[in-house]
């Protein structure tokens, strides 16, 4: 099992940039398929987006972020990365990694096994 720690969260405003790191210890990092949480306040947690094991980048991502979040995993540093871009109110939440050995593996919380602390983001208007 990989143990996950986020950072990078913070207080920003609409329109905003920030970017999200995901550091990985105990396991080779290219094995496990990465995926990106997120919880706010009073709602479950919901999928953002995917990167499959031994991929570069990510193939699946929630609709409510296409065309502004993109991922990339760097394995020589084991960390994966979330780039958020045109923050909106609505993406306060808190953020986590989360990861699972082996190339299929699903989109939901329950098909993770390796889960970071979170990282806090909240998106002022």
């Amino acid at each position: 099992q990989v143990q996950l720690v986020e950072s990078g969260g913070g207080l920003v405003q609409a329109g905003d940039s920030l970017r999200l790191s995901c550091a990985a210890s105990g396991d080779d990092f290219s094995k496990y398929t990465l995926a990106w949480f997120r919880q706010a306040p009073g709602k479950e947690r919901e999928f953002v987006l995917r990167t499959r094991a031994w991929s570069s980048g990510p193939s699946d991502y929630a609709d409510s972020v296409k065309g502004r979040f993109t991922s990339s995993r760097d394995n020589a540093k084991n960390t994966v990365y979330l780039q958020m871009t045109s923050l909106k109110p609505e993406d306060t939440a808190l953020y986590y990694c989360a990861a699972k050995l082996g190339l299929r593996v699903g989109i939901e919380v329950r098909d993770y096994t390796s889960w970071g602390q979170g990282t806090q983001v909240t998106v002022s208007s």
